[in-house]
């Protein structure tokens, strides 16, 4: 099986080395759009930028140049850019007979020039959008791109409504360091992996302003029924947000060192403004961009996210971090 990975960011780093390393020796490819990047990489085997320290698999050849080149001879083309590039990319692939699959969590931004009422699009119907005939799908879960790239015990999940692509994705990347599993709700897997960027940022305010366990838990546990109501509102299934994809990918990111979502909101507890805190952390923060418009989706299918929408309000400046989580304390008492 010949695998082209396009985006030589961590995580399409990261997911490269996996598929190289697997027991049946794969064929990875990973793109790099620049190429003189292409070029240290491949003579340094590895990926100083965001994965220093962890060498390359010999299957694993990093490439550049015409991409469609390296489009016609793969089995599996995988998207590791950030959801910002996907329709793009998606557009330029519409046509491939191989399945395209992507790694990017979050909603599509709205268009400053929208009209009111507008909203973002998940990944799989962005896909819908432009590229409808395409064999696609999503692979998602609790991961930090360094530990996948070291081979640490990871546990991911192919959603796709083609079978045949969850079971290539499956067999492409389940090994002895990885367990990947099928799932067809897609729409609650891509919620699951949207959502959690945003409460990551919340549980990280919690914990840089010394607010406790017990805070931290609550935000997990209420931001977990957020996140379910907002899936089953737009067609998932409830036990979805129980699995990987939903309960685990948020707990990683809400509390895991390595989430680059918290160390924004520990960040904005110091004090330091959303353009520092961005910055400072030379990734991208999918839940800086992506807030907004999880709410704009929220909103119109009719559904309450207050922790969401503390969080836009503290991204937005309207509300200070000093009383971003004592605003959501003061909401009048309600059942569970």
């Amino acid at each position: 099986m010949k695998i082209l990975v396009i985006g030589a960011g961590a995580w399409g780093t990261a997911m490269a080395i996996s598929a190289a390393t697997h027991p049946d020796r794969r064929s990875v490819h990973l793109w790099a759009r620049d190429e003189a990047q292409a070029q240290q990489m491949q003579a340094e085997r590895a990926n100083s930028r965001y994965l220093a320290g962890i060498v390359f698999p010999d299957a694993l050849q990093v490439v550049s140049g015409d991409v469609m080149a390296h489009v016609a001879d793969a089995d599996l083309i995988v998207l590791g850019t950030p959801m910002a590039a996907l329709r793009q990319w998606l557009i330029r692939l519409q046509d491939c007979r191989v399945p395209v699959v992507w790694l990017c969590k979050g909603f599509e931004a709205v268009a400053a020039d929208a009209v009111a009422g507008s909203y973002g699009l998940m990944a799989h119907e962005v896909c819908q959008q432009v590229a409808p005939q395409l064999r696609s799908g999503a692979l998602s879960g609790p991961s930090f791109a360094a530990e996948v790239a070291r081979q640490q015990p990871t546990a991911l999940v192919a959603a796709s409504a083609h079978k045949d692509v969850s079971e290539l994705l499956v067999n492409a990347f389940h090994g002895e360091a990885m367990r990947v599993y099928a799932n067809d709700d897609i729409v609650g897997v891509e919620v699951g992996g949207a959502v959690k960027n945003v409460l990551a940022i919340a549980t990280g305010l919690c914990d840089g302003l010394n607010l406790g366990l017990n805070a931290r838990a609550a935000l997990v546990t209420r931001g977990l029924a957020e996140m379910t109501r907002l899936g089953v509102a737009l067609g998932a299934r409830t036990e979805t947000f129980m699995g990987l994809s939903g309960l685990g990918d948020l707990v990683l990111t809400a509390t895991g060192d390595l989430s680059r979502n918290r160390k924004v909101g520990l960040l904005l507890a110091e004090g330091k403004t959303l353009e520092q805190a961005v910055t400072s952390l030379g990734h991208v923060a999918e839940g800086v961009y992506s807030a907004r418009t999880v709410l704009a989706r929220a909103r119109q299918a009719g559904v309450e996210m207050p922790i969401t929408e503390t969080v836009v309000a503290l991204l937005d400046g309207q509300l200070p971090a000093s009383e971003a989580v004592q605003h959501l304390m003061a909401r009048d008492p309600r059942g569970e």
